[in-house]
């Protein structure tokens, strides 16, 4: 499935978003959601906090197909948002019609938990890790490079291709470079920002900030209900809470198997190694039907089920891996809480209070692709970067691309060449006129310049024959002879400036345009950039006495 990138032109301060449309002049909030503050439980790593532009491009991957070897499936095809990012299938269907060995888990609040490791039998060491190993798996999502399938670096190579990830990756990473790591960590980023904190459960516990009081907008059924899922089996209650720790309801990462053995690829054999759970928050959705079965083989299809599971476990002789918790008392045969039907009734009423609303509409989570499979990108008024503009001595050609352009409906660029700047000649069209896809390279004959310089002009040509944009820019021979040095970058303070003795003027903009600094003599070595926001940032620094132009992209972290 081809995946097309437009990108427009802020006109107005502001503009309703259609589908398929992501603004990065005006990103969603990812990065300062509200936490409650009894939810002290963050498996989020230093290394990687979440961003919002980091958010935004793992959204794009989450949802992307293009990420599947046939374009057939995403993450978000086994992941529905309208599941609590579960699955309501037993097993869901990957990319040929192959089924996932275990059920899909939900996704919901994972962040909040302190296990660290990720699927069901914690193969993954991190969340990080973990978002890449469906990419890469043979019946899931297909570039495993075994069986025939490419490999990851075939699919890198891919999404290099697609305008809307050279975009993507430059806003959030300084350049255009794709690899497996970054493509992690925005994922994890997008993962770990959904977010569910709006149940009754929440609202409750707001009111009287403890866990073992009574809500005073629960039910006496849903109160009797909580009691039972925090008291131990010695205290007359089930002891959920030993495992599944509220308030945040994650598992205990010294949690082992909870008698549930089934293997969906071998019905007569044993699945030992899960010892991991998502989150108990959201198991039903606001209507109060089910997301799916629950346990990693789906066994146990209504809460009901779950419920009696616990209640009454009986060991089987080749589990060697269950939790101690679960074996009972005396003698260790079996779980046996012998939970009377009002109380399972209770369990169940509670249960469904741990259930949000927003998480399931909220459109930051929502797939950012259109029904034809398009994406369209809102830059703004981005400075154009000349990323190579370059005229070699003794030759007489200029190589000239560039980074970012406003499409437009364009018809094709039109590049105009001067010697003196008084009678411009249109050289011809850049190949790919027609297409929504820009071409970001032309080269051109020239002939030696005229007291040092030559002039270029580039043009986008709209259908009609308009030209909606055009940008000048007069390149000296000297230009890479200039020394100058821009350090560190990326930058999280000060960004070190060292230039040659001259008069310069320098200008710090954003990717809105917006001028951060703009001073008409540059008499300093360092640019403060530690009030700024994470993101790319265009220094341009020009030569007061030849006029000449150089700019260079900066990543603020």
């Amino acid at each position: 499935m081809k995946r097309h990138k437009t990108v427009l032109l802020i006109l107005a301060a502001s503009m309703v978003l259609i589908a398929g449309t992501i603004d990065l002049t005006n990103l969603d909030n990812y990065a300062n959601q509200a936490i409650p503050a009894y939810i002290t439980e963050d498996n989020m790593p230093t290394a990687n906090p979440i961003t919002d532009a980091g958010a935004t491009l793992g959204r794009v991957l989450f949802y992307d197909k293009n990420l599947s070897a046939n374009g057939t499936v995403s993450c978000g095809s086994c992941h529905k948002q309208e599941f609590a990012f579960g699955d309501t299938a037993l097993q869901s269907t990957g990319l040929t019609g192959g089924l996932t060995g275990r059920h899909s888990t939900r996704l919901i609040n994972a962040r909040f938990g302190e296990e660290e490791k990720f699927f069901w039998d914690e193969r993954a060491a991190s969340l990080e890790a973990q978002t890449t190993m469906p990419i890469q798996d043979h019946v899931e999502m297909g570039f495993s490079g075994t069986n025939g399938d490419p490999d990851l670096d075939s699919l890198i190579r891919k999404l290099a291709n697609i305008s809307y990830y050279q975009d993507l990756f430059t806003f959030v990473y300084g350049d255009a470079a794709i690899t497996e790591a970054r493509m992690q960590d925005a994922l994890a980023q997008f993962i770990r920002s959904i977010q569910s904190f709006d149940s009754k459960y929440d609202v409750g516990r707001a009111q009287v900030n403890n866990q073992n009081a009574n809500f005073p907008n629960f039910t006496t059924e849903e109160n009797a209900g909580k009691t039972l899922f925090t008291a131990s089996p010695a205290n007359g209650g089930a002891g959920c809470q030993a495992c599944h720790r509220a308030p945040e309801f994650d598992i205990d990462p010294n949690s082992r198997n909870n008698g549930i053995i089934g293997n969906l690829n071998n019905p007569t054999g044993v699945d030992l190694t899960n010892t991991r759970s998502p989150t108990l928050r959201d198991l039903i959705n606001p209507n109060g039907v089910q997301n799916g079965p629950m346990m990693h083989d789906g066994s146990t299809v209504t809460m009901l089920d779950m419920i009696n599971h616990y209640d009454q476990i009986t060991i089987d002789p080749l589990n060697n891996n269950l939790d101690p918790r679960l074996r009972g008392g005396p003698g260790g045969n079996g779980q046996n809480l012998g939970l009377t039907t009002a109380e399972k009734d209770a369990l169940i009423a509670f249960m469904g209070t741990l259930t949000g609303s927003n998480v399931y509409t909220d459109a930051r989570w929502s797939d950012p692709f259109d029904a034809s499979g398009n994406l369209t990108l809102i830059t703004g008024a981005l400075p154009v970067e000349i990323v190579d503009f370059e005229a070699f001595p003794g030759a007489n050609q200029v190589s000239l691309s560039w980074l970012t352009l406003e499409e437009i409906n364009n018809d094709g660029f039109e590049v105009q060449h001067s010697e003196n700047a008084i009678d411009w000649e249109a050289i011809g069209f850049v190949p790919g006129t027609g297409t929504t896809d820009a071409p970001t390279a032309y080269a051109f004959d020239h002939d030696a310049p005229i007291n040092g310089v030559n002039y270029y002009r580039l043009k986008q040509l709209d259908i009609d024959g308009t030209v909606s944009y055009s940008h000048t820019l007069s390149q000296f021979l000297e230009l890479n002879a200039i020394a100058m040095r821009f350090y560190p970058n990326p930058v999280q303070d000060f960004l070190n400036v060292e230039l040659p003795t001259g008069d310069y003027s320098v200008r710090i903009m954003d990717m809105k345009g917006r001028i951060l600094a703009n001073m008409a003599s540059f008499d300093q070595s360092q640019i403060d950039f530690s009030n700024e926001v994470p993101g790319l940032y265009f220094l341009q620094v020009k030569d007061n006495i030849t006029q000449e132009v150089v700019v260079k992209k900066i990543t603020k972290r």
